[in-house]
């Protein structure tokens, strides 16, 4: 297998890549064909993938919006992918230029894009670690020189716990990131579930078993149990609902059905 000129030396192009996936959901073409046969196997059982991750990047740029019309001008985006068009960074520094965002992704591939792509935005920083040591993020020297966490934080969790088994403490992770949010703080979340899917779950398990198979578990989550990550926020309106249903900009109901897969959710630390 070639190995393309942008793929960074060291990672192993013969093992897809959930970033790599989600890339070519997207559209994106920064994806092996690794990632891309292990998509197609997974839209065998669900068609509409694209148009759910469309809709968690839609639900992204709305929240973003919304943070910064609460005056929320620093964002901590964890899970933030490979770069595509409308990143947090851009969405946030067209409404106030003097916005700062701090990317955190696990995947070689995604943090030398997003250094390559943010090269010369002095107010736009990616870290390498991984949401499962909560605490290596929030001491990382790129937070620390970029966020002031003594004020408010719009801390985005956007289609990745559902990649966090329990095992790995999901809940609890959140939690040491929430203490570390000073009061006005938002949580921006979106999670798989197999509520509001419209397959019978049976097939939708097809797909949770492409993900085993590439030992990146999904774990689709009920609506309760997304609600708990907000324990010590205040949800803001409406509430925890379909990624199309958080404050619409057009009709829901032009919406693709596939679009309504899953939850998303804005909670304000107290």
């Amino acid at each position: 297998m070639e190995r393309p000129a942008w793929a960074p030396p060291g990672i192993d192009i013969s093992v897809p890549s959930v970033s790599r996936i989600y890339d070519y959901y997207l559209g994106g073409s920064h994806n092996f064909e690794v990632d891309r046969e292990a998509a197609r196997k997974a839209m065998e059982f669900i068609p509409g993938l694209p148009k759910i991750m469309q809709a968690n990047r839609a639900v992204m740029r709305r929240a973003v919006r919304y943070a910064l019309a609460e005056g929320v001008t620093q964002f901590l985006d964890i899970g933030s992918g490979i770069p595509t068009f409308g990143n947090v960074h851009e969405v946030a520094q067209q409404t106030d230029p003097e916005a700062r965002v701090v990317y955190v992704d696990h995947d070689p591939v995604a943090v030398a894009h997003s250094r390559a792509v943010l090269q010369g935005n002095d107010r736009t920083r990616i870290v390498a670690a991984d949401l499962r040591k909560p605490q290596e993020i929030l001491d990382s020297p790129e937070v620390a020189e970029l966020l002031d966490m003594d004020r408010p934080v719009a801390l985005l969790l956007v289609a990745v716990l559902h990649f966090l088994e329990d095992a790995d403490e999901p809940y609890e992770a959140v939690a040491r990131l929430r203490d570390a949010l000073a009061p006005g703080s938002l949580l921006v979340l979106t999670h798989a579930s197999y509520e509001g899917v419209p397959v019978p779950q049976e097939q939708a398990g097809g797909t949770v078993g492409v993900y085993r198979e590439i030992r990146n578990p999904l774990v689709m989550r009920s609506r309760e149990e997304i609600a708990r990550f907000f324990d010590g926020f205040e949800m803001v309106e409406p509430g925890l609902v379909a990624p199309p249903r958080w404050r619409p900009e057009n009709s829901p109901e032009q919406e693709d059905p596939y679009a309504f897969s899953g939850f998303a959710g804005v909670g304000r630390k107290g």
